[in-house]
């Protein structure tokens, strides 16, 4: 699977090209916070990018995700794919500025294998907290 990958993609770089390639067409995710927030890649896509265009503006929140590493539990789906679980902390700051830490979050992620390489199908990200 390529986690790291894609969220460097998605977080750091707001990457349209490389973000879709990591989506199935049917991708889903909900969220704890702000409930089912994609119904399909198109429309996941159409408001990731509406985000990042906030981001780049020199006064923009810029985002970081970085990965709990013990946290991480990989588990085989046969004949489909695997399953991801973990925790991550996610890091913000405004413009080019330093970034702090804002929060951590459990997420479970559902990753198809295609012939071309790992594709996110189900995100579900949830028991998010502030760091106190």
């Amino acid at each position: 699977m390529r986690d790291a990958a894609f969220f460097a993609a998605f977080f750091e770089r707001c990457d349209r090209q490389v973000v879709a390639g990591y989506l199935t067409p049917d991708f889903e995710m909900y969220h704890d916070k702000g409930g089912k927030l994609a119904g399909g890649a198109a429309v996941f896509l159409e408001d990731y990018m509406k985000s990042c265009t906030a981001a780049a503006k020199p006064d923009g929140w810029r985002h970081r995700r970085e990965l709990v590493e013990p946290s991480l539990r990989v588990e085989a789906v046969p004949g489909f794919g695997a399953i991801e679980e973990g925790d991550h902390d996610f890091y913000e700051g405004k413009g080019d500025g330093a970034k702090r830490k804002v929060g951590t979050a459990h997420f479970v992620q559902l990753w198809q294998r295609a012939p071309d390489g790992w594709r996110l199908a189900r995100v579900f990200s949830y028991s998010h907290r502030g760091t106190n």
